[in-house]
């Protein structure tokens, strides 16, 4: 079975990690995909209390990010080690632009070496990897070690169906982001519990399944920002619902 995480942007309004792996016992989880609002990859003493605190907590970390990586290979090194110190070998990923197709080799060849893989980030219609073509070219200029990290909401914002972005790339398929929006009469996404937007949830485990799909599923909801954990709950629950087959 998939194994079910949070990201930890959903709790931005808490900066100590030690109130993060607490909610998310709360929520009913033990993993978390972090992000640089709770821990700075590059400073290595952040990395490692950051080690301490959820290790002891018991709570897994099963991928990093989102992190830009440029053609700054020193940057992205410490950035994968921190990945390596963490025990994931996944990292969501975004590129500057500026620094394609320089970065792409930067990232390959960091990956290679620390037996990982980059999940691109599709971060929505005005995000220059939003779109499935420019996955699709990316993907193509690109080794295996760079993947796809799919947010499902931010696939929605881009007018594609996640459920068909999902089957179209599985094969580069390498960390998902489980996440709803419905939209209002200009197009505003409004974060919601998975299920209950424009997600077809079912419509992608079916996918998942039929890929034989087993990355992790991370869970992420930005709503209610001071209080996200009743909402994450049901969010976590429609998962396992589906995850049981239900």
């Amino acid at each position: 079975m998939n194994k079910l995480a949070i990201q930890s942007y959903c709790f931005r309004h808490f900066k100590d990690n030690a109130r993060v792996a607490e909610l998310l016992k709360e929520c009913g989880v033990d993993a978390v995909e972090l992000c640089r609002v709770h821990v700075d990859f590059r400073d290595e003493a952040a990395v490692a209390d950051a080690c301490k605190v959820y290790g002891e907590a018991g709570i897994q970390i099963v991928g990093i990010g989102v992190e830009r990586f440029s053609d700054d290979e020193s940057g992205g090194r410490r950035v994968f080690d921190a990945a390596r110190r963490f025990g994931t070998n996944l990292i969501s990923a975004d590129f500057d632009l500026g620094a394609v197709p320089a970065a792409y080799r930067v990232v390959e060849g960091l990956a290679d070496e620390f037996g990982m893989r980059a999940g691109i980030h599709n971060h929505g219609a005005r995000h220059w990897l939003g779109s499935a073509d420019m996955l699709k070219h990316v993907f193509g200029q690109t080794s295996d070690r760079i993947g796809l990290c799919l947010d499902t909401a931010w696939a929605l914002d881009s007018r594609l169906d996640p459920v068909r972005v999902a089957e179209q790339f599985m094969d580069r398929l390498c960390s998902l982001h489980l996440k709803d929006f419905v939209f209002d009469r200009a197009g505003k996404p409004e974060d919601v519990v998975l299920g209950e937007g424009n997600l077809d949830l079912a419509g992608m485990f079916a996918v998942l399944q039929a890929g034989q799909w087993r990355g992790p599923l991370t869970i992420e909801y930005e709503g209610d920002v001071e209080d996200p954990v009743p909402a994450l709950k049901e969010c976590v629950a429609a998962v396992r619902a589906h995850q049981s087959g239900g």
